[in-house]
């Protein structure tokens, strides 16, 4: 079975360890992957998305309409990538919102509600993270990404002890607990 995977966000949020992260988890169980990521402003805070195909896939790039999820780990960024979703797809979202400068300088904050809703009414399903209380709870700043992989794991896109072992696999010794504790928190 094929699966297509968009995971996007602002440089510096982990996208590109959590793309790894489900690539792995594939690999590990004899299944091909294509991936490729745009992180070229990923330094200064711009967009990244990370293309992940599992199964039969002749190109590592999703196309437009063909995403089975759209993992987001900001919600305007969900909102830029929402094309790339089926009508049938889910979007994991992180509810928290990065302003941009550009929304900063105008005085027009994007808003989390209004963001949220129009999600709610391009995708069958979404479900909304609370991840600065993950954060809070965990006392950590960089476990969005595996918080929001665990969210993806309970909506049924990775089973949580694949995620698991592929998380030992890549990540640091030192930080290995913290993330195996954010992929089991949810609220």
């Amino acid at each position: 079975m094929s699966k297509n995977i968009i995971i996007c966000g602002v440089g510096g949020q982990g996208t590109v360890l959590a793309a790894k992260v489900l690539s792995q988890a594939a690999i590990s169980k004899g299944e091909r992957v294509l991936s490729a990521e745009t992180i070229g402003m990923a330094q200064r805070g711009g967009s990244v998305v990370s293309h992940v195909r599992i199964g039969d896939a002749f190109s590592p790039l999703v196309p437009q309409g063909q995403a089975d999820v759209l993992i987001a780990f900001e919600a305007a960024e969900a909102v830029r990538n929402i094309d790339f979703l089926k009508p049938d797809g889910t979007v994991i979202v992180n509810k928290k919102i990065v302003q941009p400068v550009t929304a900063s300088l105008s005085g027009k904050a994007f808003d989390e509600k209004e963001m949220i809703d129009y999600l709610q009414k391009r995708a069958a399903k979404v479900v909304a993270v609370d991840t600065e209380e993950a954060c809070r709870e965990l006392k950590s700043s960089k476990i969005v990404n595996m918080v929001l992989l665990g969210a993806a794991s309970r909506a049924g896109l990775i089973p949580k002890d694949e995620l698991a072992s592929a998380i030992k696999m890549l990540v640091k010794p030192d930080f290995l607990e913290l993330n195996l504790k954010a992929i089991e928190w949810s609220k």
